[in-house]
């Protein structure tokens, strides 16, 4: 439906728009993402590194993410860049991913982690803003349209990679994952720029400043932190917990990719209109109400059927949430800060919660086992009076 004249577009509208070089660029970058990680770890012992080499190095990438994706999404503000700076660092990331070809031991491999991790901090946080922007002006299409989209190429990355190292090694991973990232370089010059913004950029951390004054947008952070940060016990160790109780490999793939189907579900067709139905403040209600559900399930049971089930609250726990988050952010924020608080959503949001969350996972698994799944429920329970004062108008 067209907001201005109120006639219904065309079903072919998404195509004749720029969301064609939304979904290439994210199906890039995500892509690219499910290629690499994986077996990254793996292709450093490859290279010479112990496993507390390895630890350290993707430590440090973690350590260098959070750093530079502000200070690449206040670039892109101050000088009204967001795309160029997009495409610069896209390149950077597939150039720089090369170099690990050439390393071999500690420290060179250091090296490469830490420039890589600084090239690649803010690409999903400036493509978001970018989708965002072009979804709001063409009305053709839904952010989360988008996204699924790089949710399901991450699943397609992630099996294509185990393809890619039974028949050509672990270093193939590189040089795919580099091309995808240069892909990702061309798909944004293809897409939109931000609109131009209204009155001057703040300069220094003023604009950083602006953007954590806002009440709501706080208190989201918050939100983000306690229930998308409440899946890192499951990411760092469903499988462990699985694997002990006696499942199988291809049930546990089952399971995986059961999650990221529902993600995909929600992020493409269930979310967008469950967002407008119910408001940011009761989506996000419902994500850490079925956060709380989900982790309680985990803490008691390991049955196949029953973990089958809870797998498809997935796309409800953490894309329903981020829906309702990129929601917030567009109604709260000036345009002319939406680069910045997209990276500081991914920095503080998700970044650094999950970085935490994962440590702390380690020490609560080896002292509770299933039953530090607990705690993430009881994080979500926490994150319910939160979000429900997630009011756009809220100081």
């Amino acid at each position: 439906m067209d907001a201005r004249t109120g006639a219904r577009k065309p079903w072919t509208a998404p195509l004749t728009g720029s969301f064609p070089a939304f979904v290439l660029l994210q199906g890039a970058l995500y892509a690219a993402y499910g290629t690499e990680s994986p077996f990254l770890p793996s292709f450093l012992g490859e290279r010479g590194l112990s496993p507390g080499e390895i630890g350290l190095v993707l430590a440090a990438g973690t350590l260098m993410r959070l750093a530079a994706g502000p200070v690449a999404g206040h670039l892109a503000d101050r000088h009204d860049a967001t795309r160029a700076v997009l495409g610069i660092a896209a390149a950077a990331s597939g150039l720089i991913a090369f170099a690990y070809l050439a390393g071999h031991g500690f420290w060179p491999l250091l090296a490469v982690s830490v420039l890589h991790a600084g090239a690649i901090a803010a690409l999903a946080p400036l493509a978001d803003a970018l989708a965002l922007a072009a979804a709001k002006r063409e009305g053709t299409f839904s952010y989360g349209w988008v996204r699924g989209a790089g949710s399901a190429a991450f699943v397609l990355g992630t099996l294509v990679s185990g393809l890619l190292v039974a028949h050509a090694g672990l270093a193939s991973i590189i040089v795919s994952s580099g091309l995808l990232f240069l892909v990702m370089a061309v798909a944004t010059a293809r897409v939109p720029p931000a609109p131009a913004r209204e009155g001057r950029p703040n300069l220094g951390l003023g604009g950083i400043r602006e953007i954590l004054s806002l009440g709501a947008f706080r208190r989201m952070l918050l939100v983000a932190a306690l229930v998308i940060g409440s899946h890192a016990l499951n990411d760092g160790f469903a499988v462990i917990r699985w694997r002990e109780a006696g499942i199988g490999p291809g049930a546990i793939s089952l399971l995986w990719s059961e999650a990221v189907a529902s993600e995909v579900l929600v992020f493409v067709f269930i979310g967008p209109s469950l967002l407008a139905r119910l408001g940011t403040a009761k989506a996000a209600m419902l994500a850490a109400g079925f956060g709380v559900v989900r982790w309680s399930v985990m803490a008691t049971s390991v049955s196949v059927p029953v973990l089958a089930a809870i797998q498809l609250l997935h796309g409800l726990t953490f894309a329903l949430l981020h829906l309702a988050a990129m929601q917030l952010i567009v109604k709260v924020v000036p345009e002319r800060l939406s680069a910045t608080a997209q990276t500081l959503y991914g920095t503080l949001g998700l970044g650094a919660a999950s970085a935490v969350l994962t440590a702390a996972g380690g020490v609560l698994y080896g002292a509770l086992g299933a039953g530090s799944f607990w705690v993430m429920a009881g994080l979500c329970i926490g994150g319910l009076p939160l979000a429900a004062g997630l009011r756009p108008n809220r100081p």
